[in-house]
């Protein structure tokens, strides 16, 4: 009994040191500088705006707000590659706002991708309760999405 007292603290000493080396390891939360913002750009409504902002602008900008648990390892380690991935797909920050085609593709990308439960992702929308849409609010968001897109499509006949 005494041998198993002696491990178990021992188990306890080292799974603390190496949680304690882990946060060592965190990468870098990055907020580079917003260069064309998705939402200054384009002025959708308020309720629009506030759908973007709290279902997709912590993974998808430059404007990440990072939660203390983003800070602990390995936790981090998932949350910064979520973001890195998510600003890799579509940045909300670096909008293409000269590049009408290339802004039509992503606003039907994005629309696509709510309509579909693909976004937000589910492991967030756990946490973060604010970013959870209601099938309503897909519809809204989808439809003025749409809309947008719809705005940049060439005229037909166009070259």
């Amino acid at each position: 009994m005494n041998f198993m007292k002696k491990y178990l603290k021992w188990f306890f000493v080292a799974a603390v040191a190496v949680f304690a080396l882990l946060q060592l390891t965190n990468p870098a939360h990055t907020n580079p500088p917003v260069k064309t913002d998705f939402i200054a750009t384009l002025n959708p409504p308020p309720e629009v705006a506030g759908m973007l902002r709290a279902a997709c602008y912590d993974c998808h900008s430059d404007a990440t707000r990072w939660p203390w648990y983003s800070h602990i390892a390995p936790v981090s380690w998932q949350v910064v590659q979520d973001v890195n991935e998510g600003r890799k797909h579509v940045n909300l920050s670096e909008w293409p706002a000269n590049q009408p085609d290339l802004a039509r593709k992503k606003l039907e990308h994005m629309s696509d991708e709510i309509d579909q439960g693909d976004m937000p992702l589910a492991k967030y929308t756990l946490i973060h309760t604010d970013a959870r849409l209601t099938a309503a609010q897909r519809d809204e968001l989808t439809q003025w999405l749409d809309a947008q897109a719809d705005k940049l499509k060439p005229p037909a006949g166009a070259k």
